[in-house]
């Protein structure tokens, strides 16, 4: 084997890997993007609860947002796992940090979870 051979295989061997790290993230991103709309779409379905709770539904791509006045509930979609986080409108002290946040690994677990947040918001 030459040098040039050498070189050109393995510049090739590294371009192809490359390309699959790139078709397996847009892959994962994919499937996030999927899955937050899944959520969205379950969340929607209870429009008129949420209205009823003053609670406001929107999307921002793998961002799930349940908004009310006092709290915010979100769920972030990345690499397969659902991050829950409930932050409290209502702190005068600006804290990027959520006062709570749970792990969930389905869509089904994040809207458990987003209705346990909601329902220790409405104490």
């Amino acid at each position: 084997m030459t040098l040039k051979a050498a070189f050109e295989a393995e510049h090739a061997r590294r371009e192809a890997e490359r390309l699959a790290r790139e078709a397996a993230e847009q892959q994962r991103q994919a499937e996030d993007l999927a899955r937050a709309e899944g959520l969205e779409a379950i969340l929607a379905k209870d429009s008129e609860f949420l209205a009823s709770r003053g609670v406001g539904l929107e999307r921002r791509r793998y961002t799930v947002t349940l908004d009310h006045a006092d709290y915010r509930i979100a769920a972030y979609f990345e690499d397969g796992q659902v991050s829950v986080t409930a932050s409290d409108k209502r702190n005068a002290t600006t804290s990027a940090a959520p006062r709570k946040q749970q792990f969930a690994e389905s869509v089904e677990d994040a809207v458990l979870i987003m209705a346990q947040f909601l329902a220790d918001e409405t104490r």
